[in-house]
């Protein structure tokens, strides 16, 4: 099975769709499940991981029920607010749900340091322990070393990296990042997703400007937690679907075809648990 661990849907008239907004006029419109099916169809995809986009309850149901309804949806990451009085009662009833995956706060919004190491978060990661869920880290740079404590506290806790930890690309800001990318991968707990890395270029997102990137974070987490997710339909900010998986796939095509299905199925499927 090649799984995409990354993409998302929305429809602009629900209520608690906050983004995108008009100045991202190549996105600013519906993305349901019929406009992703001949992505999959070209590109030999047999299922996808939907990731939430808005900060809603609402939202991770709406998800949650387009999964019931379409069976390539294999999973999904929702969201919580982690710091309701109800949180838990509400994980509880969400982690009934098959196809709940795991949860992504969405931690690059929160100009607070440290929040996602908040002591009061504890008993929700020992919750999501519990019911086999994971944590999605959507991190900015800066961020990325709260990721490195939690999995240093948490080792039972599956984590994974979004979009390579949403690198500076464009401004080429590779030390700082590469250093916290080699401290977070030293955990076995800890996956990274190789996604969004089209957003965080500058004009030129050539395999060229990105090989050096994508080797890191290679060298750092390896074929067996290195995992390929679209980001669709954000990646159509710069290019198409399968643009960037062809991209992808000429990137890795060093690799064994044992690791390349690893890239592109095996280690998604083990992460997010999906048979």
């Amino acid at each position: 099975m090649r799984l995409d661990t990354h993409q998302h849907f929305w429809k602009l008239c629900n209520a608690f769709s906050d983004w995108p907004n008009s100045d991202l006029l190549p996105i600013y419109r519906d993305f349901e499940p019929a406009d992703l099916g001949d992505n999959l169809s070209k590109c030999g995809i047999d299922g996808t991981i939907l990731v939430q986009a808005a900060p809603s309850i609402e939202e991770t149901e709406y998800c949650l029920g387009l999964a019931d309804r379409h069976r390539f949806i294999k999973g999904v990451v929702g969201w919580l607010d982690f710091e309701a009085p109800t949180v838990l009662s509400r994980l509880d009833s969400l982690a009934n749900h098959p196809k709940l995956k795991g949860l992504r706060p969405m931690v690059q919004s929160i100009a607070e340091p440290g929040w996602l190491l908040k002591e009061q978060f504890t008993e929700i990661f020992e919750a999501m322990i519990r019911y086999g869920l994971v944590l999605d880290g959507l991190v900015l740079p800066h961020q990325i070393v709260d990721l490195v404590e939690l999995v240093r506290r948490h080792p039972e806790l599956p984590v994974v990296l979004d979009h390579g930890g949403k690198p500076s690309i464009r401004k080429r800001e590779f030390g700082i990042w590469s250093h916290d990318i080699a401290r977070l991968a030293e955990f076995p707990n800890a996956y990274c997703k190789l996604s969004g890395l089209w957003t965080e270029a500058a004009a030129d997102h050539s395999q060229a400007a990105l090989q050096p990137w994508v080797n890191h974070l290679l060298r750092s987490f390896g074929t067996e937690r290195l995992m390929w997710g679209s980001d669709w339909p954000v990646v159509e900010l710069k290019g198409s679907y399968c643009d960037w998986f062809t991209q992808c796939r000429n990137i890795l095509s060093g690799l064994t075809e044992d690791q390349q299905r690893a890239v592109f199925g095996g280690n998604g499927r083990r992460f997010y648990g999906i048979d």
